[in-house]
């Protein structure tokens, strides 16, 4: 391919140059104002918009009451590209809506169920053959006369003329049609296509799934004081607390009365009962705890408890007095120690159990009841261990859905008191892990017993009334004083990778334990009172403790419960706290100690403080949190304590235990403010003192001065690698936005300009690449982190950066003159509103907090409100580090003239970078790319330069940048895509993303000149590579993503007009005709152009070039190692077509025209493939590929294809040309036989080509067909022949059948790795499948075993839909055929000139007339047709006579369709066809013989044909001739009449026929007798003989099919023999005596019958010398099939002199070869070859009809036992007549029919063998003899003469029945007449001696086999000597030997048999020597026993032997004299 190439101007491996998009716009303007043509020439203005969109927000008011961000969208017409417009089912049935229904005749046949009891009905009724003469004339008609005709067709006899006929038909042809060809047509079966992007999620909150869970009700057994209860999800396997708590209160009213005076009233955010937990990783091991707490009372838990363990509910009246007491003590103890609580009890759910509905909870050492919500409601007492649910067993790891389990009802009956000693949290995990084990220490407890009722379920997506974890109102909060349901916050098990969106600022706080053991004093009811401060006074406790439940929303202290009597409490509290938004070094957490007195005393206070300690809130400005363990003061701290910690000795302070650590707590920070990261902390920090220019900076330890910051900066960026991953991820979009500030604009660090450019696009690529690796599950298709995608999306705003003045802007210094260029970027004007300066969110505010922490001045920290936005300047050298000193005048001067453009210092940073920093930015490219993407869009919208020219929309410099980025990407790709295969797809894909993108903002012409400058780089490299394929398939990845861009359409100037490259602007004139869109004046070399890859066509339409010449180029046979990549290209294209046919922009037929254009040269690839094509002809066995479809055809027509290539590059060519290039001009190529394309590929081009074809512009079809040649317009029209097949419509049926079978799409492997290396299915597997049936030409079903699952009996609806859809795909795409074929006919009417096409239009129309077809299409094709043969009427009936035979066949077949319309249309065609054949030469003989013969052959081989609906037809026929007003007087009507009285003869015999349809035999009978009748129409003889040769072959009977073959052979050649005398070819049917003697019934018809010279008679394409050769060919097939290969060599004796006579060495080679075949065949089958077995079979009885006392031979497969046949014809003619009415006769005795039952119906069956006399027996030698031309058959009974059929040897007696057939086997049928039959009765004495005879050649045969068989010999052996069968042989001999008989008629018999046994023993001897050298030694013992017994029966038979009878050896005479019979031969 490539050498050829390299000869023309530019070939179609190489890229043309494209056309400068913008200038070309600029010269050409289109003069229409408006109009959607218009709208294709340019883009829309509105093309892009930046969009600020206002984020949502989840609560009513925002965390931080401001006005919440915008994120910034590019809006653009995306969604009309490929990529986001993918053909989705559901879009699909969107398009598919309000199809009409297509009416298939296939879909409306009957059910079979009437029609078969109609049948049997017939069936019973009679079996005779003769019930209706042949001939009864007066009833056929009286029929005919009856019936009623069809609607006739108005005008169908007016003569019209054919302009107006075609003007009509066109008319009614185009109109209601579908307007898309693809929403009909289903999107080939691929993958996630490549240019899909999916829209990012708009960055939201993150929640893992969701479980809402009610409290409902806690019950005790007493009640006598409130109970306070908590709720929190552990993890007991990560040993986590997964929730924060949830606190509800479930007490009555009267009990939460007796604590008003210690509570304040309730907030309603405190009286929640319901809570919606979040679980982002639920496990088996999540357990939902519950902890309950009392008011605190004098005695330790266990006593509290005792109570309400042993008072039960029921004994209340009982233990009155007790409980009044117990009532009271609990009210003193409320009064006086209301705010304090004591630990009570707990108990805890196993989650998982519930959720997974394992209903039987393992008695989760609580006793839980589920009560499930739903369709079952069961409630379960789960305290029987250990059941195990049958529905879900989990187990391990396994990861568990809570989304959508069935909510349950739990009622927890059993707490656990709570140990005093065992609060911690690390004894609960320890309680947690015992409570999974079935022998708990838990369950040996003594419980409490209680009613807790707990509600679980799925939380609802958007529940009502809902708080967050900081009490704001979620969105849907209809009125504020309904109970809430509280949002729980999560502490995931693990990290949730997850930017911040919200504002969350939380601190928690656990204190864990304290140990006063050491302290001196009495302190041991020990609380601890925990308080937030903002200074060093008690009064500045802040309010922003949260509240527990029924208390005020927020209090300033919490309190924790107290462990009675206990020095050393655990604490189980969690105390969470509102942060500020901004923090001070006085902020810290203050924790007093008390002791608290239970007992009332005198002058003891309540609460004792016993110690003070704290934790400072902020560390060298860090949020401080983690693990404490600190010292307690025993005294108030001092002045100034809370900036330091407690661990610092503090003088003259006294602590508890010398200072050492005794109070333990954890604080736990959940904030989108604080990092908690160091190395992110110190970026942010240092980020703040630029921003608002305070030096120095505190950071940690470290004081940075502003002459050290540029250090500490540089160094602080590149630690951000060192940062955890998760902080990076939350706080990104906050990273990106500072490093991508340092990129654009470099601060000024001590009056110098400093260059951050080069490290923060390190920085970036380094985080950007991190998240890649440790996030792989969070990459969309292309490898693109959709965290990344998102933040581009919506956060990143190249234009909300800018605003505050501190920092300067520069020029590129070291790269470019350090000159100012002020021009190069604009400034975004400061008062633009969207680019606000002060902190317009949440996150602006998070922002400056982030910055403002750490900044050391005098110890007063000042919120500046919020960075400003602030400019900095970029100097992106990655040389030298600008030391420019800046003025403050310049300064000014600069922030306000000039602010960097991001995009263009990325650009200039990625090109100038290396090594790794290359390589990372590479490796995520895509994000770099859709950075500068967004960034110059945002750029021309704020300077306004959208509407401006795209050649001045850019700096040059910027241009050079993006052009020597591509350039080495390119390079990068064609360099390493077989090294680093995966990152060079991704690389590939985001460079042609980016390409796509510009498109629609750069000067297209310039990324036009980038793709080209890609293309040239692949292409270089592709001429040095072994195997392509990789890279082109890398090359279609990088256009379908250019291609897929949504004005694709428009950018390849589909308006313009091509013009050859000398002329480069048309004439004004021709652009602007607008009729047919194109100018009568376009000169053929343009439309050539048009239609061909010609460089014009390539340049202006230059995507579209690039698409065609990649399909020609992949599609091309000679393109080495392309193979794999078919599919791939031709669903690129299907998928741009199927896009453009959807876009409501070119739904305006003009427009869709335009569009069509661009694929104009699809046409001539398509005809270029046809050799490639999948054969979808094949499943139409009565066809085959259309004429011209292998390669060898093309050259015997004088010429092959030469590469397109080639030819495409010819076109382009400046050299004068003598012939006009076409695509395909047909020089020689090798013929080597190319691989095919698979179905599925075959048929997404088709479709494609159909597109095309519907709507280009008709005119220019035309003119183009004009100038193709007479072999490429055929070629087209085999196209169209093969699209017939493909789209027809497959029925309902089938799609019945297909549903229980649902394909699956699968990603899987081997389908692509069969795709590459078959391409296609092999073609033997395709048959194999195709002939299991049902999927016809169903592509995406093939071989997909593996992926097929079974689908519940989809409803019919589904099926309905799929039968309609491809009812109307099959409709519209043979109407565009049919359209095509017209225009092929006007071109030929047109041009006068090339009517030889018209045979291939004909044959196409034919094709589809016998594919399955709607009614609509065919009343359009009938119409077709009839114009046709109107315009041409000597085509049909001089040129294309067979043609005319199969119109006849096709029309017949549709007039005995079950539709009216489609009859009435046939039946009109019909008509006309024999009027016009009358008019040619007053006589229509040629239709007359065609429409008999068909309508023979349609009775014959159609299975579902109904004579009534034919008969309507016919009728219509009649009546037609008789309203034919002008051919009145003709002999015309009469003609018609007798021609549709005799088809309705062969009607009648139809009728019959189809009452035999079960029944083989019959059938073939009475196929066999109509073709007798024809006996003088050999025509029609011939026809019926091939029907029956067919029906044979359907019944794999391949001898009798070869023998029609034969017969029909002979017919021919008694025929040719009469009408040309030619030596060579046979004589008559004499010359086919030795394949079969009755061949010669043949020649029955004599010169004086017919004539074949007569019109009309023998016409048939069979009567030629081709024909014959045909026939005879096929017969000798059938014989091989049959196994009988002599007989295919008396066939090929026939055929060749014919061969030779004609000189045609290559049909002789064949024939030679396959005799060879044959022949090795014979020898190697020696011994293995099977033909038939025979049996006779006797009808006895009338029910029978005239089959009654017949005898007939059957001939039944090889190796049939008698029960098989005796069962099938039992069976059969029992269903017939009813099973009690058939019986089978076991013997095979004489039938004596007076004995028979005269109301049964009697079969006898017997086996018989073929006969043959002693003279036949010297030629019948092989087994093929001995089997073929059999006309005697044989059987023997046994019998006495006393009736028994068995007796002894002496009176045994045998009956030898010998019948002889009408005909030979094998014959044109399986069973044959008896016609004569002869009995032979064999004496005992003759009985004895054939039984010798038998058992001597046995052991003949046994010995002298070779190779010799042990076994086989030694079984004969002992047959014959063994002791146990002496009494065999010798009894015979004593019985009939032992004396000489009485009757000297049987001496001879006598002595027959004694010289019979003479020869016995001689036998016997040698096998038994044989046998000897056989044997080993094992068996020497058992040869000895062999021989003695073999001695003995010598010595027995000896004298018997010996004894002569004299009399036969005195008279010679005697033994002369020939006996009566000779019997048996003699053997001595």
């Amino acid at each position: 391919m490539r050498g050829k190439s390299r000869l023309y101007f530019v070939p179609l491996t190489e890229a043309v140059d494209p056309v400068d998009l913008e200038d070309y716009l600029i010269t050409h303007p289109l003069t229409m104002d408006s109009g959607p043509l218009r709208d294709l020439l340019e883009f829309p203005p509105d093309d892009i918009e930046v969009v600020y969109s206002p984020r949502e927000c989840r609560t009513l008011v925002s965390a931080k009451d401001k006005n919440y961000l915008k994120y910034s969208v590019l809006n653009r017409y995306h969604k009309l590209g490929t990529g986001f417009n993918p053909n989705t089912l559901d879009k699909q049935k969107e398009r598919q809506k309000g199809l009409p229904k297509q009416i298939f005749e296939s879909d409306e046949a009957p059910d079979g169920n009437s029609y078969q009891d109609e049948q049997d009905d017939l069936k019973r009724r009679s079996m005779s053959i003769d019930d209706t003469p042949r001939g009864s004339w007066a009833c056929s008609i009286f029929d005919l006369k009856n019936s009623l005709p069809d609607a006739l067709l108005p005008n169908l006899l007016d003569r019209t003329p054919n302009e107006e006929i075609d003007h009509q038909n066109d008319d009614q042809r185009k109109s209601n049609r579908h307007k898309e060809l693809f929403a009909l047509h289903p999107a080939p079966d691929e993958e996630e296509p490549i240019e899909r992007l999916c829209v990012p999620e708009v960055p939201k909150e993150h929640f893992g799934q969701r479980l809402l869970v009610k409290c409902l009700s806690l019950k005790f057994e007493i009640e006598i004081e409130p109970i306070f209860a908590s709720l929190a999800l552990y993890d007991v396997k990560e040993k986590k607390k997964i929730s924060e708590n949830f606190y509800f209160d479930l007490n009555s009213e009267q009990m939460k009365g007796m604590l008003r005076p210690h509570v304040p009233p309730a907030a309603i955010t405190t009286l929640a009962r319901s809570a919606i937990f979040s679980i982002t990783y639920p496990s088996q091991d999540v357990f939902l705890v519950i902890k309950l707490e009392k008011v605190l009372q004098q005695g330790d838990i266990g006593e509290c408890a005792e109570p309400y363990m042993i008072f039960k509910e029921a004994d209340a009246a009982k233990n009155k007095e007790k409980l009044e007491k117990l009532k009271s003590q609990a009210e003193q103890f409320c009064q006086r120690l209301g705010k304090y609580r004591m630990p009570f009890a707990w108990t805890a759910i196993h989650l998982m159990n519930i959720v997974s509905s394992a209903g039987s909870l393992e008695r989760d050492s609580t006793e839980v009841e589920i009560e499930r919500k739903g369709s079952w409601s069961e409630r379960r007492n789960s305290s029987i261990v250990g059941r195990r649910s049958l529905e879900r067993t989990t187990s391990g790891d396994e990861t568990c859905n809570l989304t959508s389990f069935r909510p349950a009802t739990l009622t927890v009956t059993n707490f656990f008191k709570q140990e005093g000693d065992r609060l911690s949290d690390e004894d609960l995990y320890k309680f947690l892990a015992d409570m999974r084990r079935p022998s708990s220490v838990l369950r040996r407890l003594r419980p409490i017993t209680a009613q807790l009722k707990i509600d679980i379920s799925p939380a609802p997506e958007n529940p009502h009334y809902c708080l967050t974890p900081e009490l704001l109102q979620v969105k849907l909060y209809p009125d504020s004083r309904v109970r809430p349901t509280r949002e729980i916050l999560e502490f995931p098990a693990r990290d949730v990778y997850i930017p911040n969106t919200t504002y969350r600022n939380l601190l928690y706080v656990y204190p864990q334990s304290l140990n006063f053991a050491n302290r001196q004093g009495s302190a041991r009811n020990i609380t601890v009172k925990v308080q937030f401060m903002y200074g060093e006074d008690p009064s500045n406790a802040m309010p922003v403790i949260f509240g527990k439940s029924s208390c005020p929303e927020f209090s300033k202290e919490a309190y924790t419960a107290v462990v009675y009597h206990n020095r050393s409490p655990d604490f189980h509290e969690e105390i969470k706290i509102k942060l500020p938004a901004t923090l001070t070094d006085h902020h810290h957490l203050l924790f007093t100690f008390y002791h608290v007195s239970c007992q009332q005393k005198q002058n003891t206070p309540l609460e004792t403080p016993v110690g003070y300690t704290w934790i400072p809130m902020l560390q060298n400005g860090r949020l401080k949190t983690g693990q404490f363990c600190l010292p307690v003061s025993l005294e108030k701290p001092p002045q100034a304590y809370s900036v330091l910690s407690p661990e610092v000795p503090l003088p003259g302070m006294k602590w508890v235990d010398n200072h050492k650590g005794v109070f333990n707590v954890e604080v736990v920070a959940v904030s989108s403010i604080h990092t908690q990261d160091p190395y992110l902390d110190k970026f942010f920090a240092l980020v703040h003192a630029l921003d608002e220019h305070m030096f120095p900076v505190r950071i940690g330890d470290m004081r940075i001065m502003e002459n050290n910051l540029e250090n500490e900066l540089k160094s602080s960026i590149s630690a951000l690698n060192s940062s955890q991953l998760e902080p990076v991820v939350r706080f990104l979009h906050l990273l990106l936005d500072k490093l991508i500030l340092l990129v654009v604009r470099p601060p000024v660090i001590a009056g110098q300009i400093v260059n951050l450019g080069q490290a923060s696009f390190e920085a970036m690529a380094s985080i950007i690449n991190r998240l890649h690796k440790n996030l792989e599950g969070n990459q969309d298709q292309h490898g693109r982190n959709n965290l990344l995608t998102s933040y581009i999306y919506y956060v990143f705003r190249p234009g909300g950066l800018g605003g505050s003045v501190h920092y300067a802007t520069m020029a590129r210094s070291a790269v470019r003159p350090a000159s100012l260029n002020l021009n190069r970027s604009r400034s975004l004007s400061n008062s633009n509103p969207d680019i606000s300066g002060t902190p317009t969110s949440p996150d602006d505010e998070v922002r400056s907090i982030i910055g403002s922490k750490g900044l050391d001045r005098s110890n007063s920290w000042v919120n500046t409100g919020g960075p400003k936005a602030a400019p900095w300047g970029s100097n992106p050298s990655p040389s030298a580090e600008s030391t420019q000193v800046v003025s403050t005048l310049e300064f000014w001067f600069f922030c306000f003239c000039f602010l960097l453009l991001f995009h263009e210092e990325l650009a200039l940073q990625w090109v100038v970078c290396s090594g790794s920093v290359r390589e990372a930015a590479l490796q995520q490219a895509w994000f770099f790319f859709e950075l500068m993407v967004k960034s110059m869009v945002h750029h021309l919208y704020f300077a306004d330069k959208l509407d401006a020219p795209r050649k001045n929309r850019f700096p040059e410099r910027f241009m050079d940048d993006i052009c020597a980025l591509v350039s080495t990407i390119a390079n990068d790709i064609v360099s390493r895509f077989q090294k680093d295969t995966e990152m060079i797809e991704r690389l590939n894909t985001s460079l042609a993303f980016f390409l796509n993108d510009l498109l629609s903002i750069m000067d297209r012409g310039f990324v036009f000149s980038l793709i080209k400058a890609c293309y040239k780089q692949v292409s270089s490299k592709l001429y040095s590579l072994p195997n392509p394929s990789i890279l082109v398939s890398l090359r279609l990845d990088f256009l379908r993503i250019i291609c897929s861009h949504e004005h694709y359409v428009t950018l390849n100037l589909p308006c313009s007009l091509l013009t050859p490259p000398a002329s480069p602007s048309p004439s004004v004139s021709s652009a602007t005709s607008q009729s047919s869109g194109f100018s009568t004046n376009v000169q053929d070399q343009k439309i050539a152009n048009m239609f061909e890859l010609s460089v014009p066509f390539r340049q202006q339409h230059y995507l579209a070039g690039l698409v065609l010449t990649e399909l020609a180029v992949i599609l091309d046979p000679d393109a080495e190692g392309l193979f794999g990549l078919h599919k791939k290209v031709i669903n690129m294209v299907h998928n741009l077509l199927s896009s453009h046919d959807s876009d409501p922009r070119y739904s305006d037929p003009q427009v869709k025209a335009r569009v069509a254009m661009l694929y104009l040269p699809l046409i001539g690839v398509i005809m270029e493939t046809v050799p490639q094509l999948y054969d979808f002809t094949e499943t139409h066995n009565q066809r085959g590929r259309p004429s011209c479809v292998t390669i060898d055809d093309y050259e015997s027509e004088g010429g092959s294809m030469i590469s397109q290539t080639v030819a495409m590059a010819i076109a382009g060519t400046s050299v004068p040309q003598l012939t006009r290039p076409s695509s395909f001009l047909l020089t020689s190529t090798t013929g080597r036989q190319h691989s095919t394309f698979s179905a599925e590929s075959s048929r997404s081009l088709l479709i494609c080509l159909l597109w095309v074809l519907r709507n280009a512009d008709e005119s220019v079809l035309q003119k183009w067909f004009t100038d193709l040649s007479v072999l490429q317009l055929n070629r087209l029209l085999d196209l169209l022949y093969l699209c017939v097949s493909c789209f027809e419509y497959k029925g309902k049926k089938v799609f019945e059948r297909m549903n229980s079978l649902t394909f699956k799409k699968s990603k899987d492997m081997r389908a692509k790795l069969e795709e590459a290396i078959l391409g296609s299915i092999g073609a033997r597997q395709e048959m194999v499948r195709r002939s299991r049936g049902a999927f016809g030409s169903q592509e995406n079903l093939r071989w997909r075993k593996d992926m097929t699952h079974w689908r519940q009996n989809t409803e019919k609806a589904e099926i309905e839909h799929e039968a309609l859809i491809d009812g109307n795909l099959a409709t519209e795409a043979n109407l565009i055929i049919l359209d095509t074929l017209e225009i092929a006919v006007q071109t030929v009417s047109v041009t006068e000139s090339k009517e030889s096409i018209l045979g291939g239009v004909l044959k196409v129309l034919l094709h589809s007339m016998a594919c399955n077809q709607s009614a609509l299409y065919l009343q359009h094709c009938f119409a077709t047709q009839r114009a046709l043969v109107s315009k041409f009427p000597e085509l049909l009936f001089e040129e294309e006579t067979e043609q005319c035979a199969d119109l006849c066949l096709r029309l017949l077949r549709h007039c005995s369709s079950s539709i009216s319309t489609i009859r009435s249309h046939a039946s009109a065609s019909l008509y006309l066809l024999m009027r016009q054949n009358f008019e040619i030469g007053n006589n229509f003989a040629r239709v007359k013989m065609q429409v008999t013969m068909s309508l023979s052959s349609l009775v014959g081989t159609s299975q579902n044909f109904n004579e009534e609906f034919l008969r309507r037809s016919l009728k219509t026929i009649l009546t037609y001739a008789e309203e034919d007003l002008e051919l009145r007087e003709t002999t015309f009507p009469d003609q018609v009449q007798d021609l549709v009285f005799n088809l309705h003869m062969i009607l009648s015999d139809t009728v019959k026929m189809k009452e035999h349809q079960e029944d083989p035999e019959m059938l073939i009978d009475l196929m066999y007798r109509i073709a007798k009748g024809y006996q003088t129409s050999p025509d029609l003889r011939l026809t019926w003989l091939q029907n029956m040769a067919g029906k044979h072959s359907e019944r794999s009977n391949h001898a009798e099919s070869a023998q029609c073959l034969v017969h029909s052979a002979a017919l021919v050649a008694e025929y040719l023999s009469m009408l040309e005398d030619r030596k060579y070819l046979p004589v008559g049917c004499v010359t086919f005596q030795n394949i079969s003697s009755n061949v010669l019934e043949e020649s029955a018809v004599s010169d004086d019958v017919v004539s074949p010279d007569e019109e009309g008679i023998c016409s048939g394409k069979y009567f030629t010398e081709a024909g014959l050769v045909g026939l005879l060919e096929q017969a000798a097939a059938s014989f091989s099939m049959a196994g009988m290969y002599e007989a295919v060599n008396e066939v090929y004796k026939v055929l060749i002199p014919i061969h030779e006579a004609n000189r045609d060495a290559k049909k002789l080679s064949t024939i030679h070869g396959k005799l060879q075949e044959a022949f090795s065949k014979i020898v190697h089958q020696d011994g293995k070859r099977m033909f038939g077995t025979y049996f006779r079979v006797g009808f006895y009885g009338t029910k029978f009809g005239d089959l009654d006392e017949q005898e007939f031979v059957y001939k039944e497969p090889a190796i049939t036992k008698l029960a098989e046949i005796s069962h099938r014809l039992e069976g059969f003619y029992g269903e017939r007549f009813g099973e009690d009415v058939v019986e089978v006769i076991k013997d095979s005795n004489p039938v004596d029919k007076c004995k028979l039952d005269p109301n049964k119906a009697y079969i006898q069956i017997t086996y018989v063998e073929p006969y043959f006399d002693t003279y036949e027996m010297k030629d019948r030698i092989t087994y093929f003899d001995k089997n073929y031309n059999l006309r005697r058959f044989m059987y023997c009974t046994p019998f006495t003469l006393d009736g028994r059929a068995h007796g002894e040897l002496h009176e045994q007696f045998k009956r030898k029945t010998i019948l002889t057939t009408s005909h030979a086997f094998p014959y044109i049928k399986t069973r044959i007449n008896v016609s004569h039959k002869e009995e032979i009765i064999l004496t005992p004495i003759e009985v004895a001696i054939e039984d010798m005879q038998k058992k001597t050649q046995e052991l003949a045969f046994a010995t002298h086999q070779d190779p010799a068989d042990p076994k086989m010999l030694q079984m004969v052996l002992q047959g014959s000597v063994g002791t146990t069968v002496n009494q065999g042989p010798l009894e015979v001999a004593q019985v009939f030997l032992s004396e000489i008989p009485n009757d000297p008629k049987l001496f001879r018999h006598h002595n027959k048999l004694r010289l019979c046994f003479k020869d016995f023993t001689k036998r016997c001897e040698d096998a038994l020597r044989k046998n000897k050298s056989l044997i080993g030694p094992d068996q020497k013992e058992y040869q000895r026993e062999l021989e003695r017994n073999y001695h003995r029966l010598k010595e027995a038979l000896q004298p018997l032997i010996n004894r002569k009878i004299p009399q036969l050896y005195k008279a010679p005479n005697l033994l002369n004299a020939s006996s009566k019979r000779a019997t048996v031969p003699f053997i001595i």
